[in-house]
């Protein structure tokens, strides 16, 4: 296999990895998962994208980049009232959600009807939150976190796709450096999957499953199928989305969330400069494929590591992780001038966070700009 194939692979998956792993532990403490359940989540999640990316690589000969759904992380990280239990049959059901969606084409067809401006409201009032408080923490340690600003400002002028590891390497020099963290034993147990039996109640299935799906639909399958296209390649969209929803399915019965499509990574792994023959750049997938599970497998001593640092410098990588894509929700919420009043509806109730009737912030959001469009949309004709 061509070095390019490799370190194309390698760099996708340590961006995917190290930009939102830090969401992902806050997405875990906020549905109360033990230390054992956290990093069978993470083991779980890993082998899922490895294994759907050497499937639909190896079955339709073009690259396939998979990534866990970074909103929909934020989403249940946001959620409050959890259980890991119901968080695992929220999973469950939004990865068969997903599967069907490729299955039955009027669903899909459904999920498009939605306004992207509402759909990029509701997105932007999940992740608006997480930022907040990366500024929060700049103001509670000031000499950890603004160092880490300026790392991720400069590097972002360069190479926007490692600038968030490069805050994260910066924030674990000044930690340790400077005597605010200790540094653990670091050891390489073998990981284990833990399983978790779910529960399916009510509020969850509407509150989560629901945005959950939407946003991983919206913000990253659809993304991921047009990054391909803009390849060259004829993404395999139904065969993905079955693949991606099973995975997400089975992956959940020992904690892990959702996995989708990449759209930022998978643009590292389709370039002319991975392989110069397109017929052989379906190989980075399995090179792809490889690195995921080795990152799952040495999972125990990242998490390790990352734990010892202070509460701060994890707000704040959550933070820097984040601005991309609500820039990109914000984007997309304010295009329509028709959809911008119900898309700050949405937003606005989404970002509040407050639930009813046992139901998450985000549905409401969503249901409340859906109501309002059509409402003015009405008034109109």
């Amino acid at each position: 296999m061509r070095a390019s194939l490799i370190s194309a692979a390698f760099v996708a998956a340590l961006v995917g990895y190290g930009s939102t792993i830090a969401l992902v532990l806050a997405a875990a403490a906020a549905v109360g998962a033990s230390e054992a359940q956290t990093a069978s989540w993470v083991l779980a999640v890993c082998l899922a994208k490895a294994i759907g990316a050497a499937v639909l690589s190896t079955w339709h000969r073009v690259p396939v980049v998979l990534a866990w759904s970074t909103p929909g992380t934020a989403l249940v990280a946001a959620t409050t009232g959890l259980s890991m239990e119901m968080a695992v049959g929220a999973f469950v059901l939004t990865g068969l959600l997903i599967a069907l969606t490729g299955l039955v084409r009027p669903l899909g067809r459904a999920v498009a009807r939605i306004p992207d401006g509402i759909a990029g409201g509701m997105l932007a009032g999940v992740l608006l939150p997480f930022v907040l408080k990366g500024v929060e923490a700049a103001d509670s340690a000031p000499l950890l976190v603004l160092p880490m600003l300026a790392v991720f400002a400069l590097v972002r002028l360069k190479n926007p796709a490692v600038a968030v590891i490069a805050a994260l390497a910066a924030g674990l020099a000044l930690a340790f450096g400077s005597g605010q963290a200790d540094w653990p034993a670091l050891a390489l147990p073998l990981p284990r999957l833990v399983p978790v039996l779910p529960e399916f109640d009510p509020g969850t299935v509407v509150g989560l499953v629901i945005p959950l799906y939407l946003v991983t639909m919206a913000s990253q399958n659809l993304p991921g199928f047009a990054t391909m296209r803009a390849a060259g390649f004829e993404p395999p969209v139904r065969s993905g989305l079955g693949v991606t929803g099973v995975l997400s399915a089975l992956s959940a019965f020992f904690g892990a969330h959702t996995i989708s499509m990449a759209a930022i990574t998978a643009a590292i792994c389709m370039g002319d400069d991975v392989h110069p023959d397109r017929s052989q750049r379906w190989k980075v997938g399995l090179a792809y494929a490889v690195f995921w599970a080795l990152l799952g497998l040495c999972s125990p001593a990242i998490l390790t590591l990352l734990a010892a640092l202070p509460p701060q410098v994890m707000l704040a990588l959550v933070g820097l992780a984040l601005l991309g894509a609500l820039t990109g929700a914000l984007a997309t919420a304010m295009a329509v001038p028709e959809q911008r009043f119900a898309a700050v509806l949405t937003l606005g109730i989404t970002a509040a966070g407050v639930p009813f009737l046992g139901v998450g912030a985000a549905f409401w959001g969503l249901v409340a700009g859906v109501a309002v469009y059509l409402t003015e949309r009405a008034a109109r004709r």
